[in-house]
């Protein structure tokens, strides 16, 4: 296992936990290099980054961005930036600007569905109120037995071709990739498995990231299997990506690691991490 963790949230965005408890919880399971990688959104950085120093973990700035690529929506993470950028948090600005009409429109859609009242609900689970995603709608749908656990609710609900999804129109990968590179910091495809994106597209969107300055892919991610790392690992050596690795930690019971560990890279994986490490 590596001690390593790339990809994490907190109460900032939609995690369960405040950064200093997430920091907390990865040092007592051995991680050494940690990033809080809350969505669109860097209000945890400075107590995470306190707490790690605390508890003699490294940690480097994170950040997920939402992207709009074509019909898919994409999560690009940031690592290693200079979070006193202006373009930067200009950009995400933007970005959150436009999260919470979608909630508007996604409370809408499930009340046509029958299911009305969701949003106030939604935003009780929300701590910060610029941050409402469809895991505070799962959860809030689950409280009110629709569902018994948040996997669940994404299989009846909030997913395209089911009551609750609402296109929208997020950040472009350009824009996104220029925000991160512009602060300093290395844009990274988030869990490239998710995506519902068959190979040869996957293969247009990495030359399209790798020409945009895109550097690495998380080959090692809470969301994927054996299969999926030794896949993308074989991409990240075939279109010159360096190889990320996160647990994409929200919460204890919700995904299938706890922060703090993941297993090693494929042989002939560069690691993104080394610099850091290096320097450290």
């Amino acid at each position: 296992m590596t001690p390593v963790d790339l990809h994490c949230h907190s109460t900032v965005s939609d995690g369960l936990l405040p950064p200093r408890e997430v920091v907390r919880l990865a040092a007592g399971r051995g991680c050494r290099l940690l990033a809080l990688t809350d969505h669109d959104e860097l209000g945890g950085l400075a107590d995470a980054a306190d707490e790690a120093a605390q508890h003699g973990v490294r940690f480097v700035n994170g950040v997920e961005v939402s992207v709009s690529w074509g019909k898919h929506t994409l999560h690009i993470v940031g690592l290693g930036f200079d979070a006193a950028n202006e373009t930067l948090r200009e950009g995400l600005a933007g970005v959150r600007a436009g999260r919470d009409a979608r909630a508007v429109a996604m409370s809408d859609s499930l009340a046509r569905a029958g299911i009305p009242d969701v949003l106030e609900g939604a935003r009780r689970h929300a701590d910060n109120p610029e941050i409402i995603s469809r895991a505070h709608f799962a959860r809030h749908l689950v409280e009110r037995g629709l569902a018994k656990d948040v996997k669940s609710v994404f299989k009846k609900y909030l997913v395209r071709g089911k009551p609750g999804f609402v296109e929208h129109e997020w950040a472009r990968l350009h824009d996104a990739i220029a925000w991160i590179r512009g602060a300093g910091g290395v844009a990274v495809l988030a869990h490239p498995a998710r995506y519902e994106i068959g190979n040869e597209t996957m293969r247009v969107l990495l030359t399209e990231f790798r020409r945009l300055g895109g550097e690495g892919i998380e080959v090692v991610s809470g969301v994927h299997g054996v299969h999926e790392v030794a896949r993308f690992g074989r991409l990240a050596q075939e279109f010159g990506l360096l190889a990320s690795s996160g647990t994409d930690y929200h919460a204890t019971g919700e995904g299938a690691r706890d922060p703090g560990l993941n297993p090693d890279l494929p042989l002939g994986c560069e690691p993104v991490w080394s610099r850091w490490l290096e320097a450290a």
